[in-house]
């Protein structure tokens, strides 16, 4: 089973976001987080986010760029606990028992996508408003063969 962690190449993270997410943390698309928003929320930093930030569900932080990675059923379990208590937290659902359904269908989304792919695959997000709600679109950068040839030079000391 595969899921994906956040995954940085640059600081650009750090200054497009509000909050970005950790290097490594486990993400999913996080798109809940604007489904009642208009145009008129589409302004600065939350703008970017909305358009293509992925949703670290440690920090509720985001990333712009996410690599595919094998997960364990337990940590799985540990996520779902967490974007429940999330859920509870900052979108007023009554208990995390009542968010649970929400947050395990977030996770099989996510998993879904991620089993699709190989490891080390990188994956970005991009979100438009429709007039159904927000759209998300996603562009899959598949990993590199590299041979050996391109990192290493053979030969005698000759």
């Amino acid at each position: 089973m595969n899921l994906a962690r956040a995954i940085h190449f640059d600081e650009s993270d750090q200054h497009v976001f509000h909050s970005p997410a950790r290097t490594g943390e486990w993400c999913v698309s996080g798109g809940f987080e604007f489904s009642n928003w208009t145009e008129a929320d589409l302004t600065g930093k939350g703008r970017q986010a909305f358009a293509n930030g992925w949703f670290g569900l440690e920090t509720a932080g985001r990333v712009t760029f996410v690599a595919v990675t094998q997960i364990e059923p337990d940590e799985l379990e540990t996520l779902t606990t967490l974007l429940a208590q999330h859920f509870v937290d900052f979108y007023g659902a009554p208990s995390p028992e009542v968010a649970r359904p929400v947050a395990e269908q977030e996770l099989s989304h996510m998993v879904d996508l991620c089993d699709e792919h190989a490891a080390n695959t990188l994956l970005t997000v991009a979100r438009e408003l429709s007039e159904a709600g927000v759209r998300e679109a996603y562009r899959v950068i598949e990993p590199q063969d590299a041979e050996l040839e391109a990192f290493a030079v053979h030969g005698s000391p000759d």
